[in-house]
């Protein structure tokens, strides 16, 4: 699996995955957008753990400057 999510990339993933988090769980919100904050919370804190996203793959998107992980 080649990685494409790196630099600032990959630092503005975590920062909004743990503000995301924060949100959902201090903000009064119904259960179904507490529970589509999470998901794209935990969707933003993944790629940037594994340094991969889908996405980017699809829109040839590499901002990684690594070429494969080894």
């Amino acid at each position: 699996m080649k990685l494409n999510v790196g630099g600032y990339d990959r630092i503005g993933r975590y920062v909004l995955g743990v503000v995301l988090l924060l949100v959902g769980m201090a903000a009064p919100l119904s259960a179904m957008w507490q529970t589509v904050v999470f998901v794209v919370a935990a969707i933003a804190l993944l790629t940037a753990a594994v340094q991969y996203c889908p996405v980017n793959h699809l829109f040839g998107i590499n901002t990684c400057k690594l070429e494969e992980k080894k």
